[in-house]
């Protein structure tokens, strides 16, 4: 338990440090795309959308897994206390993600006409796919310098380095949306800030390089290691490309099939938005790795119980109540934002939400648990189990359903993976899940989601919306107007308070929480600075409430 708990608040350090990041990042980014959103229009912004499926179509050709090759062997030699040998780790990593993103910015390049012509049929895309080609070197940068600070722990770095890319973005893309280049405008924004935020990880990286202590007997093997890295990752690699190449594939289905542009614009409109659950889920991703990769199965297996358990009941507990908060709200949160521009996004955008659900069920977990402990080839086989089921699937129901079909199949492929994942973990790591709490938790999320959803729908029948806008300060609303819609962010500040307070209510009265779990959550967040003085408050409060009235 002692062990299990140390890498509890390392990750959880190390996650926070991760999330801060992301979320700043995305919100400075979810501004601009606000901006960008209403400057473009929704056919513009559709175009936007589709012009980037090419490149991130390409990328996925790009690392060979050679980014999660860098993590786990990180994570493992600083585990292991070989230290030296990471810095091989460090430069065979840069080097590939070079040497690979360069030719294949190029292929991206030299086939922008053809794709644009032929796969789209809207040559006025080639431009756009020419400039966006480039992304694919930037992205390579950006993505192994996230590798070395997650292998390392120092996600402080990570979230430097996503906010300069979020800023600069932002900031170019209006500016030139601004100055008349539109679409093409918004490409140049994309491109340079990632080749921008590029530079900084690099940078970034040198001088964690510089900080690992040296041994002067050892020399660089890049080619041993990056021999070494590439054996583990190929299935990886596999994977990657296969499960990448099916997004993109429905990515590239939908404006085949569905020729209303404006739709596809709504469609990513709620794509942005799903982000706001993936503050919490990707923080988790990124650091459940290397934690399970500094424990062996055959030499620290109780470790390795107790974390698999915790992080699956905590991402629960994170991932699965703004899930449900998201789909309860969504209404608000599109429309305070883009009014009535955007009508069919808060659906999409509910519909999207269903996927996270699955944390639960252990989704953030097992993929994991199964690669730190170098099954690799196993994981590519449950992958390749989803996109036998997802090709068929998706082809036709995005043929005859559109955005509908999409998201239907994108949270029904993955689920027969998903149960063959968890019996295989039962039988050869004897590893289960609290299958208790989980039900507990989405029990609770979906009482206060309900309750939530039926006072906001009360609140805008009734007329109390315009009776708080009524007796607020005139200049300021008139003000605020010209941005969001008004009602809509009373409604939706109104709904997520009302909406915390029955959550943390339900999940007292069943008794989802323990005072041992409140003292693990205690423990885990003592790290986070001025943060967890704010968490420890209501962690007490939680406490003294469920003793009262005898909740334990």
């Amino acid at each position: 338990m002692s062990k299990a708990a140390d890498l509890a608040k390392t990750s959880t350090k190390a996650g926070f440090n991760y999330l801060w990041g992301l979320v700043i990042s995305t919100v400075i980014s979810s501004l601009g795309t606000i901006f960008i959103a209403n400057l473009l229009g929704s056919y513009a912004y559709g175009l936007y959308g589709i012009a980037l499926t090419v490149p991130n179509l390409i990328i996925l050709f790009r690392d060979w897994g050679i980014n999660l090759a860098m993590v786990r062997y990180t994570a493992q030699y600083r585990a292991e206390n070989r230290a030296a040998e990471i810095r091989s780790i460090f430069i065979a990593g840069i080097i590939f993600e070079i040497t690979l993103g360069l030719i294949l910015s190029l292929v991206s390049f030299l086939l922008s006409g053809y794709l644009a012509s032929s796969t789209y049929a809207r040559p006025e895309l080639a431009p756009l796919i020419q400039i966006a080609s480039f992304s694919i070197l930037a992205g390579g940068i950006v993505n192994v310098a996230a590798a070395v600070f997650t292998g390392t722990e120092e996600t402080s770095y990570n979230s430097v380095m996503l906010v300069c890319q979020s800023v600069i973005k932002t900031f170019l893309i209006i500016c030139l949306v601004i100055a008349g280049l539109g679409t093409s405008g918004a490409i140049i924004g994309f491109t340079m800030s990632s080749m921008i935020a590029g530079l900084i990880g690099i940078t970034f990286t040198m001088i964690l390089y510089r900080k690992i202590p040296r041994d002067f007997s050892y020399k660089l093997e890049i080619k041993e290691y990056t021999k070494e890295m590439l054996k583990y990752s190929i299935p990886l690699s596999l994977l990657t490309i296969v499960s990448g190449f099916l997004a993109q594939f429905y990515a590239i289905l939908l404006p085949y099939f569905l020729a209303d542009t404006s739709l596809i614009g709504n469609y990513y409109i709620a794509l942005n938005f799903v982000v706001l659950i993936s503050f919490f889920a990707l923080p988790i991703t990124n650091m459940l790795f290397p934690a399970f990769s500094k424990l062996d199965i055959k030499k620290d297996k109780l470790a390795l119980k107790n974390v698999f358990q915790f992080s699956v009941k905590y991402s629960t507990l994170l991932v699965v109540p703004v899930s449900a908060l998201v789909m309860c709200l969504s209404t608000q949160a599109i429309t305070t934002l883009f009014k009535d521009s955007y009508s069919s996004a808060p659906l999409f955008l509910a519909l999207l939400a269903i996927s996270y659900l699955f944390s639960a069920t252990g989704n953030l977990s097992n993929s994991n648990i199964i690669n730190s402990q170098g099954q690799t080839k196993l994981n590519l086989k449950f992958t390749l189990l989803t996109a036998m089921i997802g090709f068929p699937m998706g082809y036709f129901l995005i043929m005859f359903y559109g955005v509908f079909g999409l998201i239907f199949t994108t949270i029904v492929a993955p689920i027969p993976s998903l149960v063959l994942s968890l019996i295989w973990i039962k039988k050869h790591y004897d590893l289960t899940i609290d299958w208790t709490s989980s039900v507990r938790i989405i029990a609770s999320s979906a009482i206060a989601a309900i309750l939530t959803y039926l006072l906001v729908s009360f609140i805008g029948n009734s007329g109390v919306t315009n009776l708080i806008i009524n007796h607020t300060y005139a200049p300021l609303i008139l003000l605020l107007s010209r941005f969001i819609s008004v009602s809509s962010a009373i409604e939706l500040a109104i709904g997520t308070v009302f909406y915390m307070i029955v959550l943390l209510g339900s999940l007292m009265l069943t008794k989802t929480l323990s005072i041992n779990d409140l003292n693990s959550l205690r423990a885990m967040t003592t790290e986070l600075g001025p943060i967890s003085k704010i968490v420890h408050i209501i962690l007490n409060t939680m406490e003294k409430i469920m003793t009262k009235f005898k909740l334990i």
